[in-house]
């Protein structure tokens, strides 16, 4: 076994050991009831990894919202808000918007496949209309499932949320994650975000680890929540 591999297995058993002193210093009265997460940085995650097709960037990170998931539902959250696609990336090229769309609708029917409780949030008069159906049918077949809710925010922005009046559809969130380093909102849950716990990440959304998102829980733990007091 080469050095190189002797390293990473050492790494990787660390990041293990982190892992779990994390996970053991939540207490479960500290855990966020809905989170939402602005999926950022798959476009610039595969152009780091040398791909010229950034559809895979995109296809990668879709792939991760069911690691996300599991996590949630592990540590007990009950509600997740998913930015997959803003009204603002609809003005993207041609490709990356047709190659983007049929991904989100491929994970919005592996969601359906897996029994989460779908919602379909944003304008999805703005969207395809076959796009718009799958996630009609996919809110349609999975109303009333138990467990976690899935929020799924497509063709979404807090402008339009706010004259369509389409926020009555989502709980105020505890938690924002952001990934990619940007530490702005652009326009998610701008209204119900008003007493939101943040937390940026530096990591690209594709490259998000578990131990990340149980650091944005042990933020969230840490902080005294005013709101607004």
């Amino acid at each position: 076994m080469s050095a190189e591999r002797v390293q990473m297995g050492l790494r990787e058993l660390a990041y293990k050991l982190y892992e779990r002193r994390l996970e053991a210093s939540l207490s479960p009265h500290s855990i966020p009831r809905h989170v939402g997460v602005i999926l950022d940085g798959n476009r610039r995650w595969a152009r780091m990894a040398g791909l010229s097709d950034v559809s895979h960037g995109h296809q990668k990170g879709a792939d991760h919202i069911f690691e996300l998931l599991g996590w949630c539902r592990q540590a007990g959250v009950e509600v997740v808000t998913l930015w997959l696609l803003s009204t603002d990336n609809l003005s993207r090229s041609g490709d990356e918007v047709e190659a983007l769309l049929r991904i989100i609708e491929s994970t919005v029917r592996e969601l359906v496949v897996q029994g989460w409780n779908v919602k379909a949030v944003g304008a999805l008069d703005l969207l395809p209309v076959d796009t718009a159906q799958v996630l009609k049918d996919a809110a349609e077949a999975t109303a009333g499932n138990p467990g976690l809710m899935v929020n799924v925010a497509v063709g979404y922005g807090g402008r339009r949320e706010i004259a369509d009046a389409v926020r009555s559809l989502l709980h105020d969130p505890d938690l924002v994650i952001r990934t990619s380093g940007e530490q702005r909102l652009g326009g998610f849950l701008l209204w119900q975000s008003v007493h939101s716990e943040f937390y940026f990440c530096d990591a690209y959304w594709p490259a998000f680890r578990r131990v990340d998102f149980l650091r944005a829980l042990r933020s969230y733990a840490a902080r005294h929540r005013r709101f607004g007091a």
